[in-house]
C-alpha cells in the first residue's frame, strides 16, 4: 500500500483527492495537511470530505509528518507547492503536483530538486485529456499548416488563472507537431480592429462562470471543414483518479521528473 499525504484538505480538489486516495485498493490516506491558520486543523479527514471516519488527523505543518507518507498530493497554490515541493525534497519524499500559474522561477526552483526526489507534474491529470494530448499532436501533424489553430476553455467562477493550465498545455502540444514556439505565436486576447487572422499563430479564448469543472476544446478549421478534439469534465474524481493513480506509480521511482503521459505509458 502506498501511504498518501493530501495538502489543502479543505479545498474542493483536496476532499475530492482524500476520497480517490480512500477508493484506490492499492493506496491509503495517512496524512491530511492544511494551512496552520485553518480552523479545520484537528478534525478528521475523512469527516471532513464527508466520506466518514478515517483515523487521520488534518494537520498544518507538513514537517510535523514528513516520515509518515511516501507520496504527497498537491494541488494548491504555486508558492504553497514550492515550499512542500523542496520539503518533500529534503525528506526524499516523492510528490505528485497538480498545481497550475507557476512563474517561470518557481518552475525553476520546482525543477531543481529533480535529483534528489520523484516529481510528477501535470496540468491535468485525467486519464481523458492525456489521451486528447496524443490525440491533439496526431492532428496537428496531419491538418499541418492548412488550418486555423484555436483552443477554448472553460471553468468554474472560483479558478484564478488564465488561460487554464490544460489549455496551455494543449496549445503547447500542437506547436511542438508543428516546429512552432508557442510563446511566439500564442494570442491570447482580440479586440477592435485586429485585421485578418495569421494562419501561423494559435488562439486562445477563456470563460469563467458558474461552476464549470472543466472544459476544453481545440479547433483546427480550414475552408469547408473543421476537425475538433474536445475533453469535458463533469466531476474533480476524474482528475483525483488520475492523481492518485500517478501517485501509486510514483512510489517506485527514486528520483526524475515525469508527467502523466509517462503514467499512463503514452510516450
Amino acid at each position: 500500500m502506498t501511504r498518501i499525504a493530501v495538502t489543502g484538505a479543505a479545498g474542493r480538489m483536496g476532499k475530492t483527492l482524500i476520497e480517490a486516495v480512500a477508493l484506490n485498493p492499492d493506496t491509503t490516506l495517512t496524512v491530511a495537511i492544511e494551512r496552520p491558520e485553518s480552523s479545520l486543523v484537528g478534525v478528521d479527514a475523512g469527516e471532513l470530505a464527508g466520506i466518514g471516519h478515517q483515523g487521520v488527523t488534518v494537520v498544518g505543518d507538513i514537517k510535523e509528518v514528513i516520515d509518515d507518507f511516501d507520496v504527497l498530493i498537491d494541488f494548491t497554490a504555486p508558492a504553497a507547492s514550492v515550499a512542500n515541493v523542496e520539503a518533500c525534497a529534503a525528506s526524499g519524499k516523492r510528490m505528485v503536483v497538480g498545481t497550475t500559474g507557476f512563474s517561470d522561477e518557481q518552475k525553476e526552483q520546482l525543477l531543481s530538486v529533480i535529483d534528489s526526489t520523484a516529481l510528477c507534474m501535470a496540468s491535468n491529470f485525467s486519464t481523458g485529456v492525456n489521451l486528447c494530448f496524443k490525440l491533439l499532436d496526431m492532428a496537428a501533424r496531419v491538418l499541418g499548416d492548412d488550418v486555423d489553430i484555436e483552443v477554448y476553455e472553460a471553468h468554474h467562477r472560483h479558478k484564478v488563472d488564465a488561460p487554464s493550465g490544460t489549455a496551455l498545455s494543449m496549445g503547447e502540444v500542437v506547436a511542438n507537431a508543428l516546429g512552432r514556439n508557442l510563446q511566439e505565436v500564442a494570442v491570447y486576447s482580440r479586440e477592435g480592429q485586429t485585421g485578418a487572422r495569421d494562419r501561423k499563430t494559435i488562439g486562445f479564448a477563456t470563460v469563467r462562470a458558474g461552476d464549470i469543472v472543466g472544459d476544453h476544446t481545440v479547433t483546427f478549421a480550414a475552408d469547408g471543414e473543421r476537425v475538433e478534439i474536445t475533453h469535458k469534465a463533469s466531476s474533480r474524481m476524474s482528475f483525483a483518479r488520475g492523481a492518485v493513480r500517478a501517485a501509486n506509480w510514483l512510489a517506485s521511482k527514486d528520483k526524475g521528473l515525469f508527467d502523466m503521459q509517462d503514467v499512463l505509458g503514452l510516450k
